[in-house]
Protein backbone atom coordinates (compact mmCIF):
# COMPACT_ATOMS: atom_id res chain seq x y z
CA UNK A 1 0.00 0.00 0.00
CA UNK A 2 1.52 3.10 -0.70
CA UNK A 3 1.85 5.89 1.89
CA UNK A 4 -0.90 8.35 0.59
CA UNK A 5 -3.32 5.25 0.17
CA UNK A 6 -2.29 4.62 3.84
CA UNK A 7 -2.52 8.06 4.62
CA UNK A 8 -6.43 7.76 3.56
CA UNK A 9 -6.65 4.94 5.12
CA UNK A 10 -5.80 6.04 8.35
CA UNK A 11 -7.79 9.58 8.05
CA UNK A 12 -10.44 7.72 8.02
CA UNK A 13 -10.14 6.11 11.13
CA UNK A 14 -9.14 9.16 12.73
CA UNK A 15 -12.26 10.87 12.06
CA UNK A 16 -14.58 7.51 12.66
CA UNK A 17 -12.67 7.62 15.97
CA UNK A 18 -13.44 11.17 16.58
CA UNK A 19 -16.14 11.44 19.56
CA UNK A 20 -18.75 13.00 17.24
CA UNK A 21 -18.92 9.56 15.89
CA UNK A 22 -18.74 7.26 19.08
CA UNK A 23 -21.53 3.79 18.28
CA UNK A 24 -22.23 1.12 20.49
CA UNK A 25 -23.41 -2.11 21.16
CA UNK A 26 -26.65 -1.22 19.16
CA UNK A 27 -24.39 -0.53 16.20
CA UNK A 28 -21.70 -2.58 15.98
CA UNK A 29 -23.67 -5.96 16.79
CA UNK A 30 -26.17 -5.89 14.18
CA UNK A 31 -23.06 -5.04 11.83
CA UNK A 32 -20.86 -7.91 13.31
CA UNK A 33 -23.60 -10.36 13.10
CA UNK A 34 -24.43 -9.33 9.52
CA UNK A 35 -20.82 -9.65 8.38
CA UNK A 36 -21.22 -13.70 9.90
CA UNK A 37 -24.05 -13.98 8.15
CA UNK A 38 -22.74 -12.96 5.01
CA UNK A 39 -19.61 -15.13 5.75
CA UNK A 40 -21.66 -18.54 5.69
CA UNK A 41 -23.63 -18.03 2.68
CA UNK A 42 -22.12 -20.14 -0.26
CA UNK A 43 -20.95 -17.72 -2.29
CA UNK A 44 -18.87 -16.43 0.59
CA UNK A 45 -14.96 -16.84 0.15
CA UNK A 46 -15.01 -19.93 2.36
CA UNK A 47 -18.38 -21.11 1.28
CA UNK A 48 -20.37 -21.90 4.00
CA UNK A 49 -17.55 -22.20 6.62
CA UNK A 50 -16.21 -19.01 8.11
CA UNK A 51 -12.64 -18.13 7.68
CA UNK A 52 -9.96 -16.60 9.95
CA UNK A 53 -10.17 -13.58 7.70
CA UNK A 54 -14.04 -13.29 7.99
CA UNK A 55 -14.09 -13.57 11.42
CA UNK A 56 -11.56 -11.03 11.61
CA UNK A 57 -13.30 -8.64 9.41
CA UNK A 58 -16.90 -9.51 11.39
CA UNK A 59 -15.01 -8.44 14.84
CA UNK A 60 -13.72 -5.37 13.49
CA UNK A 61 -17.25 -3.79 13.30
CA UNK A 62 -15.92 -3.27 17.02
CA UNK A 63 -13.85 -0.59 15.99
CA UNK A 64 -14.97 1.37 13.01
CA UNK A 65 -16.60 4.08 15.31
CA UNK A 66 -14.92 4.28 18.70
CA UNK A 67 -10.80 4.23 19.82
CA UNK A 68 -10.28 0.20 20.13
CA UNK A 69 -11.54 -0.54 23.33
CA UNK A 70 -14.77 -2.71 23.15
CA UNK A 71 -17.16 -2.17 25.97
CA UNK A 72 -19.28 -4.30 28.59
CA UNK A 73 -22.13 -4.75 26.52
CA UNK A 74 -20.05 -5.85 23.60
CA UNK A 75 -17.93 -7.81 25.79
CA UNK A 76 -20.59 -9.53 27.22
CA UNK A 77 -21.99 -9.92 23.67
CA UNK A 78 -19.36 -11.73 22.77
CA UNK A 79 -19.08 -14.30 25.88
CA UNK A 80 -22.22 -15.96 24.75
CA UNK A 81 -20.64 -16.42 21.13
CA UNK A 82 -17.06 -17.88 22.33
CA UNK A 83 -18.34 -21.07 23.40
CA UNK A 84 -21.76 -21.49 21.71
CA UNK A 85 -21.49 -24.95 19.76
CA UNK A 86 -24.51 -23.56 17.75
CA UNK A 87 -22.86 -20.32 16.74
CA UNK A 88 -19.13 -21.93 16.48
CA UNK A 89 -20.65 -24.87 14.29
CA UNK A 90 -19.26 -23.85 10.43
CA UNK A 91 -16.15 -21.79 12.49
CA UNK A 92 -12.85 -23.05 11.15
CA UNK A 93 -10.02 -23.37 13.56
CA UNK A 94 -8.12 -20.67 13.36
CA UNK A 95 -11.12 -18.60 13.08
CA UNK A 96 -12.04 -19.59 16.44
CA UNK A 97 -8.61 -19.06 17.24
CA UNK A 98 -9.03 -15.60 16.47
CA UNK A 99 -11.81 -14.83 18.20
CA UNK A 100 -10.60 -15.92 21.50
CA UNK A 101 -7.66 -14.05 20.88
CA UNK A 102 -9.93 -10.76 20.45
CA UNK A 103 -11.99 -11.64 23.20
CA UNK A 104 -9.16 -12.44 25.73
CA UNK A 105 -7.53 -8.94 24.29
CA UNK A 106 -10.53 -6.73 24.65
CA UNK A 107 -11.25 -7.61 27.96
CA UNK A 108 -13.78 -4.21 28.61
CA UNK A 109 -11.45 -2.61 30.97
CA UNK A 110 -11.98 0.53 31.89
CA UNK A 111 -8.65 1.60 33.92
CA UNK A 112 -5.48 0.40 32.25
CA UNK A 113 -2.52 -2.22 34.40
CA UNK A 114 0.60 -0.35 35.15
CA UNK A 115 2.82 -1.24 32.21
CA UNK A 116 6.03 1.00 32.21
CA UNK A 117 8.13 0.30 28.97
CA UNK A 118 11.89 1.04 28.68
CA UNK A 119 14.26 0.38 26.29
CA UNK A 120 16.67 -1.94 26.19
CA UNK A 121 20.64 -1.47 26.49
CA UNK A 122 21.38 -3.25 22.97
CA UNK A 123 20.48 -2.12 19.92
CA UNK A 124 17.86 -3.55 17.30
CA UNK A 125 20.74 -4.81 14.94
CA UNK A 126 22.19 -6.31 18.06
CA UNK A 127 18.98 -8.03 19.28
CA UNK A 128 17.82 -9.24 15.66
CA UNK A 129 21.32 -10.83 15.07
CA UNK A 130 21.22 -8.76 11.55
CA UNK A 131 21.47 -5.08 10.20
CA UNK A 132 19.45 -3.83 7.64
CA UNK A 133 16.35 -1.57 7.28
CA UNK A 134 14.46 -3.33 9.82
CA UNK A 135 16.83 -2.88 12.38
CA UNK A 136 17.29 0.95 11.76
CA UNK A 137 13.62 1.35 11.23
CA UNK A 138 13.00 -0.07 14.64
CA UNK A 139 12.47 1.28 18.17
CA UNK A 140 12.00 -1.73 21.12
CA UNK A 141 11.47 -1.22 24.72
CA UNK A 142 9.87 -4.03 27.19
CA UNK A 143 8.18 -3.69 30.55
CA UNK A 144 6.36 -5.84 33.32
CA UNK A 145 3.04 -5.37 35.04
CA UNK A 146 3.17 -5.60 38.44
CA UNK A 147 2.18 -8.67 40.05
CA UNK A 148 -1.92 -8.06 41.41
CA UNK A 149 -2.20 -5.43 39.11
CA UNK A 150 -3.40 -6.36 36.08
CA UNK A 151 -2.76 -7.85 32.99
CA UNK A 152 -1.72 -6.68 29.34
CA UNK A 153 -5.10 -6.09 27.74
CA UNK A 154 -6.38 -3.48 24.76
CA UNK A 155 -6.60 -0.71 26.88
CA UNK A 156 -3.33 -1.18 28.73
CA UNK A 157 -1.48 -1.67 25.68
CA UNK A 158 -2.27 1.41 23.79
CA UNK A 159 -2.21 3.58 27.23
CA UNK A 160 1.59 2.59 27.33
CA UNK A 161 2.48 2.89 24.16
CA UNK A 162 0.72 6.25 24.16
CA UNK A 163 2.33 7.52 26.95
CA UNK A 164 5.84 5.93 26.58
CA UNK A 165 8.16 8.36 25.61
CA UNK A 166 11.02 6.48 24.20
CA UNK A 167 8.40 5.10 21.37
CA UNK A 168 7.92 9.12 20.34
CA UNK A 169 5.40 10.61 18.00
CA UNK A 170 2.38 8.39 16.60
CA UNK A 171 0.50 6.07 18.33
CA UNK A 172 -1.52 2.95 17.84
CA UNK A 173 -4.88 2.62 16.73
CA UNK A 174 -6.25 -0.56 17.67
CA UNK A 175 -4.72 -3.98 18.26
CA UNK A 176 -5.34 -7.50 16.50
CA UNK A 177 -4.04 -11.11 16.75
CA UNK A 178 -1.85 -11.87 14.35
CA UNK A 179 -0.31 -15.72 13.78
CA UNK A 180 3.49 -16.10 13.83
CA UNK A 181 3.13 -16.45 9.83
CA UNK A 182 1.25 -13.07 9.79
CA UNK A 183 4.45 -11.55 12.14
CA UNK A 184 7.28 -13.04 9.65
CA UNK A 185 5.14 -11.57 6.57
CA UNK A 186 5.00 -8.24 8.39
CA UNK A 187 8.36 -8.18 9.00
CA UNK A 188 9.17 -9.18 5.76
CA UNK A 189 7.78 -5.44 3.93
CA UNK A 190 9.71 -2.66 3.18
CA UNK A 191 11.09 -0.34 6.31
CA UNK A 192 12.69 2.61 7.22
CA UNK A 193 12.94 5.48 4.91
CA UNK A 194 14.03 4.40 1.42
CA UNK A 195 11.53 1.64 1.61
CA UNK A 196 14.01 -0.90 1.32
CA UNK A 197 13.09 -4.71 1.82
CA UNK A 198 14.96 -6.60 5.01
CA UNK A 199 16.70 -9.53 4.43
CA UNK A 200 15.55 -13.01 5.15
CA UNK A 201 18.16 -13.19 8.10
CA UNK A 202 16.97 -10.03 9.38
CA UNK A 203 13.51 -10.79 9.05
CA UNK A 204 14.12 -14.53 10.82
CA UNK A 205 15.84 -12.77 13.88
CA UNK A 206 13.79 -10.12 14.10
CA UNK A 207 10.70 -12.73 14.63
CA UNK A 208 12.82 -15.12 17.17
CA UNK A 209 13.57 -12.06 19.33
CA UNK A 210 9.87 -11.00 18.93
CA UNK A 211 8.28 -14.29 20.05
CA UNK A 212 10.93 -15.16 22.71
CA UNK A 213 8.27 -13.41 25.18
CA UNK A 214 5.01 -14.72 23.44
CA UNK A 215 6.77 -18.58 22.69
CA UNK A 216 4.16 -20.42 24.72
CA UNK A 217 1.37 -18.31 24.97
CA UNK A 218 1.05 -17.22 21.35
CA UNK A 219 -0.03 -14.20 22.29
CA UNK A 220 0.86 -11.66 19.04
CA UNK A 221 -0.76 -8.21 18.11
CA UNK A 222 0.06 -5.82 15.77
CA UNK A 223 -1.21 -2.51 14.94
CA UNK A 224 -0.55 0.81 12.89
CA UNK A 225 0.64 3.97 13.68
CA UNK A 226 0.91 7.52 12.13
CA UNK A 227 2.00 11.14 12.08
CA UNK A 228 0.90 13.98 10.87
CA UNK A 229 1.06 16.47 13.46
CA UNK A 230 4.61 17.40 15.43
CA UNK A 231 6.70 14.89 13.16
CA UNK A 232 9.28 15.82 10.60
CA UNK A 233 7.21 15.30 7.98
CA UNK A 234 3.79 12.56 7.56
CA UNK A 235 5.30 9.04 8.86
CA UNK A 236 4.21 6.30 10.40
CA UNK A 237 4.10 1.76 10.38
CA UNK A 238 3.23 -0.59 12.54
CA UNK A 239 3.88 -1.86 16.41
CA UNK A 240 3.87 -5.68 17.16
CA UNK A 241 3.28 -6.41 20.69
CA UNK A 242 4.68 -9.55 22.54
CA UNK A 243 2.77 -10.75 25.52
CA UNK A 244 4.57 -13.65 27.99
CA UNK A 245 1.89 -16.56 29.36
CA UNK A 246 0.88 -14.53 32.62
CA UNK A 247 -0.05 -11.54 30.26
CA UNK A 248 2.39 -9.28 32.42
CA UNK A 249 5.90 -9.01 30.66
CA UNK A 250 5.10 -6.94 27.00
CA UNK A 251 7.90 -6.98 24.20
CA UNK A 252 6.66 -4.20 21.79
CA UNK A 253 8.83 -3.17 18.73
CA UNK A 254 7.86 0.23 16.56
CA UNK A 255 8.62 -0.13 12.94
CA UNK A 256 8.42 3.13 10.53
CA UNK A 257 7.73 1.55 6.72
CA UNK A 258 6.67 5.00 5.14
CA UNK A 259 7.45 8.57 5.28
CA UNK A 260 6.55 11.98 3.39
Amino acid sequence: MSSASLKSLLGGVILLASPLALADSTTSIPAFEAKISAARTATSPGGTTILREEMAEALQRFFETRTGVVDAAERAYLGTKVNDATFLTGVAADAKQYLDAFYELNDAATTAAPLYLGYLQESPADLYGADGPLAQASTIVEGFIPYGQGVANQLTLLTAIQNSQELGYGSPYVFVPITQSELEATLSGTAGYDYETPSQEEVDGAAAFITYISRNSNRLYKADWACFRGCQGDVGGYIIASVSTDRRFVRVVKVVTWVE
